[in-house]
């Protein structure tokens, strides 16, 4: 029999405070790597426990009870001392711990990762971590120390170091270049081929749309030969290089593999969306000698053209 004075486990808590936190069990379950169900198993049991429903469960909503505010602001209390405490006894037993970089798959992919073994040579003792996802972290309460974000500078906060900006352009494959059937000489020519497009149902990502790029173009009235979609950027590229379409090509994402021929830019226009690429350190990470170095690394390796 439980006692009736016992604690609630800390992974219920966990669960109710990201829950309490994103009012979703989906988005909790995403944060914590756990199915939607599962969180809401966690939020049941800590009901039971507790004798108070902490949600209202509303037709696809979700929102915090009387009891589910009181134990909110002290769940989260109480987590963040245990992040903070347990931070400061790691630096305390002289224990080195890894380096944690969260950025974007495709910024991870693309970029990050072809660079990454230079900065390891450098940095032999330093055991670098990279979480790549489209979920913009929150570095303090996740417990990672670096960030690299892309977005307009108004978002990137007042200690960001801005890495570079991007242009958006068309790139395709050689041979798809040489296609003599199928010229791509102007932009009007894109309507004989298969666009590479990302799927973006919500329209979250306007500038790596087709649609916007056309029109920057002059091209509003335009349908292509065929479309292929993609849920993720990374997954663009190398259907790119392979041929099967043209590609919206960001710099400096496919710098490399124009620079290898693997990819070519068949017209000179481009879109400036006024976005670019900033490190973001956690403010419990500026002090960590190897967090400046990656820094530093990583300003040297955006300098280089």
């Amino acid at each position: 029999m439980r006692k009736s004075n016992a604690l609630p486990g800390l992974d219920l808590l966990v669960g109710f405070e990201a829950a309490a936190r994103h009012l979703s069990f989906t988005k909790a379950g995403a944060e914590l790597y756990r199915t939607q169900s599962a969180v809401s198993r966690q939020i049941k049991e800590l009901e039971d426990q507790l004798g108070v429903a902490l949600f209202q469960r509303r037709h696809r909503a979700l929102a915090l009870t009387e009891p589910g505010h009181q134990l909110y602001a002290a769940a989260a209390q109480v987590l963040a001392t245990m992040r903070s405490a347990t931070e400061r006894l790691r630096r305390q037993s002289g224990r080195r711990r890894p380096l944690s970089v969260t950025t974007t798959n495709s910024f991870a992919a693309l970029w990050l990762i072809p660079r990454l073994a230079g900065f390891t040579r450098a940095q032999p003792g330093v055991d670098v971590r990279i979480t790549a996802e489209t979920r913009v972290q929150d570095l303090e309460r996740d417990g990672l120390d670096l960030a690299i974000r892309h977005g307009p500078a108004s978002l990137a906060g007042p200690n960001a170091v801005r890495l570079f900006g991007e242009r958006v352009f068309p790139v395709c494959s050689p041979k798809l270049l040489r296609d003599p059937k199928r010229p791509l000489k102007q932009p009007a020519d894109l309507k004989e081929h298969c666009l590479l497009q990302y799927d973006d149902p919500d329209g979250r990502h306007p500038w790596l749309h087709w649609k916007t790029w056309l029109e920057v173009a002059g091209l509003t009235d335009f349908r292509p030969a065929a479309t292929l979609s993609f849920s993720g950027y990374e997954q663009i590229i190398p259907a790119a290089i392979a041929g099967h379409g043209v590609a919206l090509g960001r710099s400096p994402l496919v710098k490399d593999l124009l620079l290898s021929k693997e990819l070519v830019a068949p017209f000179k226009s481009s879109a400036d969306p006024a976005r670019a690429y900033f490190a973001v350190a956690a403010q419990g990470a500026t002090g960590r000698p190897e967090v400046a170095a990656f820094i530093e690394w990583l300003k040297a390796e955006a300098a280089k053209r």
